[in-house]
């Protein structure tokens, strides 16, 4: 499963949900809130900037955004958002692609530094994060804790979350640090549709060392973008670096 393949023009049309799921106000709203205080008077680049479900709220606070992203029609779907003035997009890798100009703020959010398959190509898209950022800005990513302590010993598979219509189940390859996220969506019928994403997962303080491998230092780290204390019980976290010198 290439990226490319996963986030295809069929993906790139269901993939909006607005007012709803991670498009909801209350998910979205503290997200904006927290990158354009930490953005300031300078410019932020997301990775992976996808349809814009941050990019253009963010860009409409007034924060200047540019964005990288590998799916051509996942731009082409942002682009019935806003146009390439507004929003400008290089089409390419996040971990090697460069945009022209610095920034006080690049950001990589909902888990997606997990889509990159092995640890070289995560510790490039930290030093990527580097190369654009100037001396003190920042890098904040948002990324799930690997739940393993639910997975029981013997088995590979844990199903993550269940509601009418939709199973969310995670397979594991703990030797390799890898996990195929299936999706399960149905209705009245008997038939479902199947959507799966391949993940390498990162604990936090492996991300941590990643980030002083490419001149950062962990600055912040909460459970979620309104500043929620972070625990052994978190599921997520929201981890904020500052590039050093």
């Amino acid at each position: 499963m290439r990226q490319e393949e996963i986030w295809d023009a069929e993906t790139a049309r269901r993939y909006d949900t607005p007012g709803t799921g991670m498009f909801a106000p209350e998910v979205l709203g503290p997200a904006v809130d927290r990158l354009a205080a930490l953005a300031g008077d300078g410019r932020a680049l997301e990775f992976a900037v996808g349809t814009g479900r941050v990019a253009v709220p963010l860009a409409e606070r007034g924060v200047p955004v540019t964005g990288i992203e590998l799916s051509v029609p996942m731009v082409e779907q942002l682009r019935t958002k806003a146009d390439e003035a507004t929003i400008p997009v290089v089409v390419g890798d996040m971990a090697t692609a460069t945009a022209p100009g610095d920034y006080t703020l690049v950001y990589l959010v909902y888990n997606t530094i997990s889509n990159l398959l092995d640890q070289a190509e995560q510790v490039a898209c930290f030093r990527n994060a580097a190369r654009h950022l100037r001396p003190g800005g920042r890098f904040v990513i948002e990324l799930w804790v690997p739940e393993l302590r639910k997975l029981p010993p013997g088995q590979q598979a844990m199903v993550w979350h269940t509601e009418p219509g939709y199973i969310g189940l995670d397979t594991y390859d703990v030797l390799r640090q890898q996990v195929v996220s299936h999706h399960f969506r149905f209705g009245e019928s008997r038939e479902a549709r199947l959507g799966r994403s391949p993940h390498r997962y990162i604990w936090p303080a492996e991300l941590d060392l990643m980030g002083q491998l490419a001149g950062f230092e962990l600055e912040a780290r909460h459970a979620d973008w309104s500043g929620a204390e972070f625990t052994a019980e978190s599921r997520s976290h929201v981890s904020v670096y500052r590039l050093t010198g």
